[in-house]
């Protein structure tokens, strides 16, 4: 697979439109429809194949039916789109069947999902969402699945994968019609379980609309979005919108903030609670009693008490409580999900590195700091990070940091402060400046780090990001640690609208290939210019 314009069953449908009309109430207000026939779904012009439906949603900029004669042109059949969209086709609509839905939106789930043959309905189902921990809980998830069936898919930040192919993923939770294009392949390659991530934009966005998940987890809820949610509340209803009847049959969640106590009390679906934190008072049906971050650096043990009162052994292989939480939810969720529970807690602490989570690139050894990459791009993500390397770090802890352009304003300043609390040396960089200017947006930064250190001892202000990494490395020495964060896994960097091929864990292994890493380290202020 190369791309999710070819990530379509290699037999499609065949239906009339005129019944799919029908069964969805829809209005015909163009070309006559009665001999058209329909092979697929797309929301995207240049996903488009021949025989396929192109629906058109009103966009932020610009209203998707601007692109209908696109589609029309690579195939499309017909075009279903809103009154206003109606008006953008002008005189193709005399030449193509159109559509009319009052939410194209709302409606391309469940129209992909008929055309598809509901596949979800064919799969064990398991949607995780939350601010952070989604990408390593789904992993872990994943890693349980596999443990109980033969072929099994994942879905979300990281990569599209059916059985052992997969793909870079172009967002965390893929439009409706490639959702159910590609849970439809899954099915048809033998796949019988799937764990995807599920973003607050997914659910504001109907993008999971026409699935309905057998079991859905919660892990967090902290600063981020705020962009497009408005506020903390409005970022909660649109993640709540997941433990709704219809979209899933029962939920898990964490209780460890009162956003998940909030989401337990108010979801109208069964659920179960997981307290993670020891030693809290915070009642719940499976709780964290005992736990064991570990100085190797590798993971972490912990003990998960039942809602029997029995005890079990439990580990997650990456280190730092943050990782126990997403352990145990990953346990509770893969057992609710049919999983023997001794299975899922071997599977969980046996799962493979997280692609860009507290992924080890670097290894400590001999005058070579250990180097992490992390995708930590909120605050509180921020301090799970630094908390949990710390305890493994003998020497100083060095991190590399930036924070997103046409993203959060407010939470830049925040992240330098905890930057310049938690960590030793900094080294401020972009991370994806989108259309913003990269300096005014270390210059926030830089006004919270000047919260907690006024003379920016050991701040270093760098661009490009792979110099900022790479000085990073050069200043450490044996002993100490270098974490990156903010992009974690990602394979391009967003600069004036232009997507660059950029990962940080390629910057870090060329730097051990320059010999960087075991260089003497660099004496403090040198190569790098304090801000």
């Amino acid at each position: 697979m190369t791309s999710t314009a070819r990530m379509r069953p290699s037999h499609p449908a065949d239906l009339p439109l005129t019944a799919l009309a029908d069964e969805l109430s829809l209005v015909s207000a163009g070309a006559d429809a009665t001999a058209t026939r329909v092979r697929g779904v797309s929301m995207a012009s240049d996903d488009v194949l021949p025989g396929e439906l192109f629906v058109g949603v009103p966009g932020a900029r610009v209203h998707g039916a601007s692109f209908a004669a696109q589609a029309v042109e690579a195939g499309a059949v017909a075009v279903v789109t809103d009154r206003a969209g109606l008006d953008v086709l002008g005189d193709l609509a005399q030449r193509v069947p159109v559509l009319l839905a009052d939410d194209p939106r709302a409606l391309a789930g469940p129209l992909a999902a008929r055309v598809a043959a509901y596949p979800a309905q064919h799969l064990r189902t398991v949607g995780v969402t939350g601010t952070n921990g989604k990408t390593t809980t789904t992993y872990f998830v994943d890693a349980a699945l596999r443990a109980a069936h033969a072929t099994t898919a994942v879905l979300g930040t990281v990569e599209l994968r059916i059985g052992a192919e997969a793909i870079e993923s172009p967002r965390t939770t893929v439009e409706a019609p490639v959702l159910q294009n590609v849970l439809a392949l899954a099915v048809e390659r033998g796949a019988t379980a799937v764990a995807m991530e599920v973003s607050s934009h997914a659910l504001a966005l109907h993008r999971v609309a026409g699935t309905t998940f057998d079991v859905v987890g919660f892990t967090n809820l902290q600063r981020d979005h705020l962009d497009f949610h408005g506020d903390m509340d409005g970022y909660f209803r649109d993640k709540a919108r997941l433990f709704e009847p219809g979209q899933a049959r029962r939920g898990v969640v964490v209780v460890d903030d009162e956003w998940g106590r909030r989401l337990v009390r108010e979801a109208r679906i069964p659920v179960e609670s997981v307290a993670t934190h020891v030693g809290d008072a915070t009642e719940a049906d499976w709780k964290v009693v005992a736990a064991d971050v570990g100085l190797d650096g590798v993971g972490s043990s912990f003990t998960l008490r039942g809602p029997d009162g029995r005890e079990h052994l439990a580990a997650s292989p990456l280190p730092g409580l943050v990782n126990v939480s997403n352990a145990a939810l990953a346990i509770v969720l893969a057992h609710a999900a049919g999983v023997e529970l001794a299975t899922a807690i071997d599977a969980v602490a046996h799962a493979h590195a997280v692609p860009g989570r507290m992924e080890r690139v670097i290894e400590r050894a001999p005058g070579r700091p250990l180097g992490i990459v992390d995708y930590a791009h909120t605050p509180d993500a921020l301090v799970l990070a630094l908390e949990a390397v710390r305890p493994i770090t003998p020497g100083r802890l060095v991190i590399v940091f930036g924070s997103d352009g046409d993203r959060d304003r407010g939470k830049r300043p925040i992240m330098g402060e905890i930057a310049a609390r938690l960590a030793d040396v900094l080294v401020v960089t972009d991370e994806n400046p989108r259309s913003e200017d990269p300096g005014e947006i270390r210059a926030a930064i830089l006004a919270g780090v000047r919260q907690v250190r006024p003379d920016l001892t050991d701040v270093h202000e760098v661009s490009p990001r792979s110099e900022a990494l790479r000085l990073g490395v050069a200043l450490a020495g044996e002993g100490d640690t270098v974490i990156v964060t903010g992009k974690g896994h990602e394979p391009t960097q967003e600069i004036a609208g232009v997507f660059h091929r950029y990962n940080d864990r390629d910057v870090y292994l060329q730097a051990v290939a320059d010999g960087l890493a075991d260089a003497p380290p660099l004496q403090p202020g040198v190569g790098g210019g304090a801000a």
